[in-house]
């Protein structure tokens, strides 16, 4: 029997998590926090119990919605063995700085030797079970898992981005079980439609704008779309150099990023906005330089373009509400043609969409015939071994 446990992101936008248990085996698949909740829906929904019984725990990416729980999971007493990628143990402090409790922090850090590295396309065997890994075009050094017993298999594809003109995302294997990127519910719009439309907002304020944007992943995509004369916080600087890895991108995504890059401005916080669009990190405003970069573009009346997530109660979110910013999703997931895709080159299995609203799984639903929308964080799946 193999049982698989949906601890967050199901049902619901943020702390993805997902376990995996068959008989003497128990892994977690991401620990990541909710933002905009408090107390103990901030956390996957897992217990402590659960927690020390686990064997190991395997990061997708370094988000804040998969990895942001990682030392709160350490707070509860998880022993287990730890595994990411390097571009993912680089970006993690910072995102744990950004989105962890500080006891949790200062009390149990994330320790670089206590992480197993791998890279996207290596299989882990734990014994019983076995982690397979792929590259999945949202960020440098994301993957996405499967996980194999002796007669099942069953993926999970963290963030994935099908159609990524910068990021190489490698095909998912068939599998018993799918748990889907589902981030857009059956949101029709192609990811080239969408950065021309962004492409064109650019064009029409390339005299001065602000772009908020997680520091990997979209910001690289929205590099690619940038007129020649752009800005980045400073500080952004190493960390987008970083991720121009020559086996995660596309081989003339990163000639042109890397000179794009090289003929970027800097922007320092006490300095006036810059004549040009202006990337800053976060997306949303809570956390790094887009914090101080988002109060003062709005102060200044300079233009503002979100192009993700908007979680009810970030600044970024009040200012498109308040209709003081301009919103255009730029797709770092798939849409609905993307989801087809995937779904039909798994086999056509059963699905569970995960980071997508009970209405935003319903719209997939028609799309998706193995879709199981009556699924929610805390629940469990059993499947038998063949």
């Amino acid at each position: 029997m193999i049982r698989v446990g949906l601890h967050g992101g199901f049902g619901e936008k943020g702390r993805t998590s997902v376990g995996i248990e068959t008989g003497d085996r128990r892994v977690l698949l991401d620990v990541g926090i909710k933002v905009g909740a408090t107390g103990r829906d901030y956390y996957p929904l897992i217990d402590d119990e659960a927690i020390r019984a686990l064997d190991a725990l395997f990061i997708s990416h370094a988000h804040e919605d998969h990895v942001g729980g990682l030392s709160w999971l350490l707070s509860r007493g998880f022993k287990g063995r730890i595994f990411m990628t390097a571009e993912t143990l680089a970006e993690s402090p910072e995102t744990l700085a950004h989105y962890g409790e500080r006891a949790h922090l200062e009390a149990f850090p994330l320790v670089a030797e206590a992480v197993e590295l791998f890279r996207p396309g290596d299989a882990i065997d734990l014994g019983g079970l076995t982690i397979a890994t792929g590259r999945s075009g949202h960020v440098a050094g994301g993957v996405w898992f499967a996980a194999k017993t002796n007669s099942r298999r069953i993926v999970y594809s963290a963030d994935v981005v099908p159609d990524s003109n910068v990021f190489i995302m490698d095909p998912l294997p068939q599998c018993d079980l799918l748990i889907l990127d589902a981030s857009y519910g059956a949101d029709p719009v192609s990811g080239s439609a969408r950065a021309s439309a962004i492409r064109q907002w650019i064009e029409e304020h390339a005299g001065g704008c602000l772009l908020p944007t997680p520091l990997s992943g979209r910001s690289l995509e929205l590099m690619a779309i940038l007129p020649d004369r752009f800005a980045v916080h400073a500080r952004m600087r190493a960390a987008l150099e970083a991720q121009l890895a020559a086996d995660m991108l596309f081989p003339d995504a990163i000639k042109l990023l890397r000179w794009r890059l090289a003929q970027a401005e800097d922007w320092r916080e006490g300095q006036p906005l810059p004549s040009c669009p202006l990337i800053t990190d976060d997306g949303m405003g809570r956390a790094g330089p887009s914090a101080t970069a988002i109060p003062l573009a709005d102060a200044k009346g300079c233009p503002i373009l979100l192009t993700g997530h908007l979680p009810e109660g970030t600044p970024a979110h009040r200012l498109y509400e308040q209709g003081r910013a301009d919103w255009i999703r730029l797709p770092t997931h798939p849409t609905l043609s993307g989801l087809i895709g995937i779904w039909e080159q798994a086999g056509k299995p059963s699905v569970l969409g995960h980071s997508c609203t009970p209405g935003g799984l319903e719209e997939l639903r028609p799309h998706l015939a193995g879709l199981r929308g009556d699924r929610v964080t805390g629940d469990f799946i059993d499947l038998k071994e063949k």
